[in-house]
């Protein structure tokens, strides 16, 4: 069997197309990070992170601002520690809270961050502590089912 040049060429955009299809499966699962923008870390403690996930989006007003880094257990505050990696262009105060969000009705949660009035910005290494749990359904429909057991008790 003779090989050619078109074999080799052929070969070469197979190649080629199954990295795009890798490159393009990562970056849609939020594997992939390509940012080259300088970073600051801080830290932010919240009472319960639902199903808040590694590398989730940190927004402002919509815009991603930052991502998260990690996630630990504090088992002296019993908290969970929130590391972010805000981007260094983007400046908050001191002052300001976050929150964890879901986008849509059952989306992944990312952390919405509302800027204070401090006249002093964030600096790596500070802790947040003005925070905002995320909402988790169950404790909702217990919260309603129990009032509405209670609304019951009062009618007899």
């Amino acid at each position: 069997m003779k090989k050619s040049k078109n074999d080799v060429w052929v070969g070469l955009f197979v190649v080629l197309g199954a990295l795009a299809l890798l490159f393009l499966a990562l970056k849609s699962a939020n594997l992939l990070q390509m940012n080259f923008e300088n970073t600051y870390r801080v830290v932010a403690r919240f009472d319960n992170i639902g199903g808040l996930k590694p590398r989730a989006a940190v927004k402002s007003a919509g815009v991603v601002v930052g991502r998260v880094a990690s996630i630990t257990f504090d088992d002296k505050s019993f908290q969970a520690s929130v590391a972010l990696d805000m981007e260094a262009r983007y400046a908050f105060p001191k002052d300001s809270s976050l929150k964890i969000l879901t986008s849509g009705l059952l989306g992944e949660q990312y952390i919405g961050i509302e800027p204070g009035g401090d006249t002093k910005n964030m600096a790596a290494g500070d802790v947040i502590t003005t925070t905002q749990s995320a909402v988790v359904l169950e404790n909702l429909i217990s919260q309603f089912l129990f009032s509405k057991a209670a609304e019951g008790d009062k009618d007899k």
